[in-house]
């Protein structure tokens, strides 16, 4: 690079486009490297997202400590679902028969960390100024990089644009009018967050004290239970414990089988479902209260498509570039990822050792590597979770070990 292009790129100034996980994940990194950055949310304020779920991390740990400055990385622990389990967690990935409630497999354990999703947002959004109520518009390139621009007739110029705006991304559209849209799968699925007194909760943290998933043979609908707050960490401090109830079923009868708008009605479904299953997961669905809100999640995948970055002024990160489905457990790890590596190749760029375009260039060619087939194990995954046949066999990639193709080089 000569000493112009090198001067140039050393006045690098990033447009994040996102303030979820990973737009705040990459803001940190920026900081920590001492790269100007520009963040923004189309969101009207922090608290529009409400409480959230929960998050797994496991083979991204490097990734998330790498992006984080010591005081963040230090207080992790702190947004754990729970603390005190935390400490002595075994990284178990359980798998049960649901008819029977027995384990059927135990799926290869790990270092984990189990975050409360809008804690741990809130904690990499700490010193970190987020633009708020900027809903992307546009980008238009100038000769000193770009400008993005936004419905309120505002705008924010820089030399990089990162869309980070989730599976439903404004960037990844505009970069990619004709595919940028999600892939639906013949799955449904519907949950909620409901709370237990600590003798209700028992007999479920007994099978594992954070989460464990399974399914039922002869019916093929799939649950999934996680804990999202104990009586430690209740904002409120009351004695309960908040978790994650969820059924997914296959799309077999586009009528019969499809969602229902109406809320009671779909916690009935959850409930008929469910009255198969076995102890302690059949009374944990069937006891949800009647005014408990039912929520939808689409299922559906974006696997990595090629995109114009601009010449290296625009590229994705995160769900933006990769959605993917929640059966491995493997999207925020895969975005966290994104995040370091994105901002060791900008790091590159001010040391004068890359072009922007050879590092945004380098950067998507090895997250298309990385997860254009990771998008496509979750996918089978999801179908797998409702095939019995594989689940009994083991061949289910629903099971597999959680790891990540580690780069070359």
């Amino acid at each position: 690079m000569d000493g112009t292009m090198a001067q140039q790129e050393q006045k690098l100034h990033v447009l994040i486009s996102g303030a979820g996980i990973v737009g705040v994940a990459l803001a940190q990194a920026l900081k920590k490297n001492d790269i100007s950055f520009t963040i923004f949310e189309r969101d009207p304020g922090p608290d529009f997202r409400g409480q959230g779920w929960g998050i797994t991390v496991h083979w991204a740990l490097p990734s998330l400590e790498a992006c984080l400055p010591d005081q963040l990385r230090e207080r992790l622990t702190e947004v754990q679902v729970d603390p005190e389990v935390g400490k002595v967690d075994r990284g178990n990935f359980l798998f049960l028969n649901a008819e029977t409630g027995e384990i059927e497999h135990r799926i290869p354990p790990g270092r984990r960390l189990r975050l409360k999703r809008e804690s741990f947002r809130r904690l990499l959004m700490e010193d970190v100024a987020v633009q708020w109520n900027k809903k992307l518009a546009n980008i238009k390139q100038n000769e000193g990089g770009l400008v993005a621009i936004f419905e309120d007739g505002t705008s924010a110029s820089g030399t990089l644009l990162v869309g980070a705006e989730g599976s439903r991304s404004r960037t990844r559209q505009i970069l990619c009018p004709n595919n940028y849209q999600l892939i639906p799968l013949p799955v449904r699925l519907t949950g909620c967050a409901v709370r237990l007194t600590s003798s209700r909760v028992a007999p479920l943290r007994a099978l594992d004290p954070l989460l464990f998933q399974g399914a039922h043979p002869e019916t093929e609908d799939y649950f999934w239970f996680s804990i999202i707050d104990t009586p430690a960490t209740n904002a409120d401090g009351g004695d309960y414990y908040t978790v994650q109830l969820l059924v997914s079923w296959r799309l077999d009868d586009p009528v019969k089988d499809e969602v229902s708008p109406d809320n009671a009605e779909r916690l009935e479904n959850m409930k008929r479902r469910a009255s198969r299953f076995a102890e302690p997961i059949r009374s944990a669905i069937l006891d949800i209260p009647s005014d408990t809100e039912v929520m939808e999640i689409k299922l559906g995948d974006w696997p990595c498509f090629d995109w114009d970055n601009f010449g290296g002024r625009v590229t994705l990160a995160g769900d933006a570039a990769h959605a993917m489905t929640m059966y491995r457990g493997e999207g925020a790890n895969h975005s966290l990822m994104d995040a370091a590596n994105l901002a060791e190749a900008l790091k590159a760029v001010c040391d004068g050792k890359l072009s922007l375009k050879e590092a945004v260039d380098s950067y998507e060619s090895e997250v298309r590597k990385r997860t254009a087939p990771a998008v496509l194990l979750s996918r089978q995954a999801c179908l797998d979770a409702h095939d019995w046949s594989k689940i009994k066999s083991g061949s289910a990639a629903v099971l597999a070990k959680r790891a990540v193709a580690l780069k070359e080089g």
